[in-house]
């Protein structure tokens, strides 16, 4: 056999295999799910990843005529469960929800995770939250201006708690932008301890979703400066937003997101997208998340991985110019 017909045939034999493989995807997607699916959670039950994951994972059952069963692994706040998918075979029937603070925070507050963003294909953000800016209402403190203004004349009592990590990075973009210095103190409890501090009065300041911070604010013990969302929120409209109080830089939405393994086939992860698109837009879920405080959005694979590049390059960028050195 001479050199071209060789050559020819190689090519025709990649070709064959490419088409076979397409072929594959394609009727695997018109196919897909033929089993039940696996939602992990890295979360405890009854908390908000859980309770979306399950909201969302029964529409899913009920499109899809499988049933969809949620899993917690708990551990490393998020870690284990994020190694678990990042390792299971990527066919779609492993799915994980996670809070943005997984995917683009902790790639750069520790040194060593068994995990890279890399290791998952972004499926849809399913719903995004604002955080609010509190402070004690104590303090003679209205605006953010005004909170600016009594740090830099009382150093002393620049404080804020909060969970490490993402509310930590809130701060530091407080700091860097306000030019001032507030001593951070990280709360194993969480936000709920930090606002239980602020209301007796051991902190000044903390930065939250709105979980603990509504039934702090029916106490009349705190006062909501700003929120960091684009917009006025519906159920406080009455609280500005951080670009209405002149500090751009702060504007943020949390969120939470379906992930797959890396190497899940393109139609089922568009698949999966779409259904969550679907799936938002119910009316029952609405209700849902809007009595959580939670804003339903269901965009694709594309805008969700786009979201995730951008905020990972900001808390990276962040991390850097207040040299905050990754935990091992």
């Amino acid at each position: 056999m001479s050199y071209l017909p060789a050559v020819r045939l190689a090519s025709l034999v990649i070709v064959f295999l490419l088409t076979t493989s397409a072929q594959a995807q394609i009727e695997s997607a018109k196919s897909y799910p033929s089993q039940p699916i696996r939602l992990i959670v890295g979360f405890v039950p009854g908390g908000g990843t859980d309770i979306i994951a399950r909201l969302l994972g029964q529409k899913m059952a009920e499109e899809f005529a499988q049933p969809v069963v949620v899993e917690n692994k708990l551990g490393a706040g998020g870690i284990i469960s994020m190694e678990f998918v990042a390792k299971s075979k990527p066919d779609g029937y492993t799915l994980l929800m996670a809070p943005s603070s997984v995917i683009t925070v902790n790639p750069v507050m520790y040194r060593k995770l068994p995990y890279s963003t890399a290791d998952f294909v972004p499926i849809s953000t399913v719903v995004t939250f604002p955080l609010f800016m509190v402070i004690n209402a104590a303090e003679p403190i209205h605006s953010v201006k005004d909170l600016v203004a009594y740090i830099k004349a009382n150093p002393k009592k620049a404080n804020y708690g909060g969970s490490s990590g993402l509310f930590q990075l809130v701060l530091e973009v407080f700091k860097l932008t306000t030019g001032t210095q507030v001593e951070f103190i990280a709360y194993k409890g969480g936000n709920s301890e930090a606002m239980r501090n602020v209301i007796a009065g051991t902190i000044l300041m903390s930065v939250s979703d709105s979980t603990p911070v509504i039934p702090a604010l029916k106490t009349g013990k705190v006062r909501a400066l700003a929120t960091t969302a684009p917009a006025r929120i519906a159920f406080l409209p009455d609280i500005p937003t951080m670009r209405e109080e002149g500090f751009p830089d702060l504007e943020f939405q949390g969120w939470f997101g379906l992930f797959a393994p890396a190497g899940t086939p393109p139609p089922v992860v568009r698949r999966l997208e779409q259904e969550m698109k679907r799936a938002v837009k119910l009316p029952d879920v609405r209700e849902r998340m809007g009595a959580l405080n939670l804003q339903p959005e269901g965009n694709t694979s594309e805008e969700f991985a786009a979201r995730i590049a951008t905020e990972f390059a900001r808390w990276a960028a962040i991390a850097k110019a207040a040299k905050i050195e990754p935990a091992n």
